[in-house]
């Protein structure tokens, strides 16, 4: 029984590293052999119309967000976690956010932004009027890709929001409802195998983002029955055999889902809750793989 997990050619720090150590810890308790390797490490030769990579292995835990080689490692007889498209789709809040609508999964409103190939070009005044009429301030401006709290934005006025438009306006964005209720704290949520394994209330009183990264604090979170449905049901609907999902409370106490994240960081949640997250990921993994 052997396996790789795959992480990004330049991670290199302990804090970025722990996900695939820890996996690699619980694994070893279990008799699976385990190679974390870097994508530079994959050799990926495109010859013919062939894939050429490291082989003998069984499966691939594939926490990196390239999507080029995850494509490539996809067409080999191999099962990956997640798969190719779960990661694809997360990996871009906007198209998580498309996917998640058109299943009436509740959310924050939210406009798509517009790409402009310009970068001496202005953002365009009836882009940001639309977006000031639907969403009101404040507002969050998200760029597409990001992680760790990095690429989001808040605009409490026209000006703010013409500073941060042009500051993405070159990249996939989005415009988004600021959720009041939820200033500075969200409900993290560890999904695996399609289960709620648990709850994490993050807070921030310094920041509009709740990340743990920039400053936040966690504390232990008992799900409700719609919380934890919700969650299972973003986690089937993208086909993930883990994820981290981000939840915000409205004023009703409704939930809403923020953000889905395929390969989320779990050094804090098993800090804070006590709840082994490798171990329980490992022994999905296994079952799925040998039905042991």
């Amino acid at each position: 029984m052997n396996g790789i997990i795959v992480v990004n050619a330049y991670t290199t720090t302990k804090s970025e590293l722990n996900q695939a150590l820890r996996l690699q810890e619980e694994f070893s308790k279990l008799n699976v052999s385990i190679n974390i390797l870097h994508t530079d490490e994959i050799a990926v030769l495109i010859e013919d119309g062939n894939f050429s990579f490291v082989k003998n292995f069984d499966f691939c835990i594939y926490l990196d967000k390239d999507k080029h080689i995850l494509e490539m490692l996809s067409k080999l007889n191999i099962r990956l976690f997640n798969n190719a498209k779960a990661i694809e789709i997360c990996d871009d809040k906007l198209l998580t956010h498309i996917t998640l609508a058109q299943n009436s999964i509740a959310m924050p409103k939210t406009i798509g932004g517009v790409l402009c190939y310009y970068p001496n070009v202005k953002v365009k005044a009836r882009i940001l009027d639309n977006a000031e009429e639907q969403l009101g301030y404040p507002m969050i401006i998200k760029e597409a890709h990001g992680s760790c709290g990095k690429g989001v934005f808040l605009a409490n006025d026209r000006e703010e929001l013409e500073e941060i438009a042009e500051k993405v306006k070159l990249k996939p964005h989005l415009f988004q409802q600021f959720i009041k209720s939820s200033k500075g704290k969200d409900i993290r949520v560890i999904v695996i195998g399609g289960k709620c394994i648990g709850g994490m209330l993050r807070q921030n009183d310094s920041d509009f983002r709740s990340n743990i990264e920039i400053g936040g604090t966690g504390k232990q979170f008992t799900l409700n029955k719609e919380q934890i449905a919700i969650c299972e049901r973003v986690a089937d609907i993208l086909n993930l055999d883990y994820c981290g999902i981000d939840l915000l409370i409205d004023n009703d106490n409704k939930a809403l889902v923020c953000e889905v994240n395929s390969n989320a960081f779990f050094a804090a949640f098993e800090k804070i809750t006590q709840i082994n997250v490798a171990k329980i990921y490992c022994e999905y993994i296994l079952q799925h793989i040998y039905k042991i």
